[in-house]
């Protein structure tokens, strides 16, 4: 599979489907592990980390649950090829920086990604649409048992798995489930809600993850600690949180629907009509308008576009996209009218 192929496809955390799809974007489980007896990334040297990407890279070759996966060696692909692994979310920022003996490996469905020698040996994760951590963790856990097979990971059993940050030690596990929270935001509740989380020991981040901030009401939610909990007890603590918010959340939509409507309906419609017709459109403007018709089409005030088109947009509007569909390196301003024209093709079909 090459890089450009991706563009032909929906990615499974955009597709719209699966349980309270609507509020819950996607969920996602991503694992943490280091080869026993290595250097931890940050402390190899460049000899140890290209054994270590040899090592993995022949270890994903022999595992038959990813013969659909392609790896991707960082040191071989461009800076917009990068920035777009990292708009798929199939990547992060801080991997793409120094790409000595790095890579990434992508299965065909865009649903499992595993990072390579980025602050752990491994970064293994999957997503999925809607409010579906366990099935998450059906699919990592079976490719956790396969790469144990191929590799001696580093483990102690007072202290579980050991991992570059302290916070990830015991079972590696990082869950995070990405929310759309408009109604919150609206009703200024926002504000409450993220305080309750942190003191659960929770962390809310925003659509690009680590160092980003909220945009387009998206807000990604994962727990902090690993150490001293199951992988099943995390889930259920995380499950428990989301079942929380996305109550909190349809709460304050029937209250827009009931005290408001007129007021929601016209921003609504009138987000839908900038997004039709303008021909220049900045990504900060273009993702708090298709948060406003996001809310239409789940309170069902938009009818004749499909929330997968919409989820879909929010990817492919962002710059890297654009230029990857374009074929060429585009100026800031011709990004803008690119943006513009691929909104209003997408939503006047």
């Amino acid at each position: 599979m090459q890089l450009n192929d991706f563009l032909k496809h929906t990615s499974e955390w955009l597709k719209g489907t699966g349980p309270n799809s609507d509020i819950v974007i996607s969920s996602r489980i991503r694992l943490a592990r280091n080869l026993d007896k290595v250097p931890f990334p940050h402390w190899a040297n460049k000899k140890q980390s290209k054994q270590v990407l040899d090592q993995i890279e022949q270890a994903v070759a022999n595992i038959d649950f990813l013969k659909t996966a392609t790896v991707f060696r960082l040191a071989d692909i461009g800076n917009i090829d990068k920035q777009f692994l990292i708009e798929r979310h199939l990547m992060s920022y801080e991997h793409a920086q120094k790409t000595d003996s790095k890579a990434v490996i992508i299965d065909s469905e865009e649903i499992i990604s595993i990072m390579v020698n980025e602050e752990d040996h491994i970064r293994a994760q999957v997503m999925q649409s809607g409010f579906n951590l366990f099935e998450a963790w059906n699919i990592i856990n079976r490719i956790d048992d396969c790469l144990a097979k191929e590799l001696a990971f580093a483990f102690l059993p007072e202290w579980g798995y050991l991992t570059c940050c302290p916070t990830n030690t015991g079972t590696g596990m990082r869950g995070s489930v990405m929310l759309h929270l408009p109604a919150l935001v609206m009703t200024r509740q926002i504000n409450n809600v993220l305080a309750a989380i942190a003191k659960l020991s929770f962390t809310t981040r925003g659509l690009y993850g680590e160092g980003t901030q909220a945009q387009g009401n998206f807000f990604q939610i994962s727990n902090q600690v690993a150490l001293g909990h199951s992988e099943e007890e995390v889930i259920e603590n995380i499950n428990g949180l989301i079942r929380q918010i996305i109550e909190q959340e349809n709460q304050a939509r029937s209250a827009l629907l009931s005290q408001n409507r007129a007021m929601l309906e016209d921003k609504v419609k009138r987000s839908f009509g900038i997004l039709r017709s303008a021909y220049i459109i900045s990504s900060q403007e273009t993702i708090e308008l298709l948060s406003l018709v996001r809310l239409g089409c789940d309170l069902d005030m938009i009818r004749d576009i499909d929330r997968r088109v919409v989820n879909e947009l929010f990817i492919v509007t962002q710059p890297a996209h654009l230029q990857k569909i374009e074929g060429k390196k585009l100026s800031p301003q011709e990004r803008d009218m690119k943006r513009a024209e691929l909104i209003r093709e997408r939503l006047n079909k």
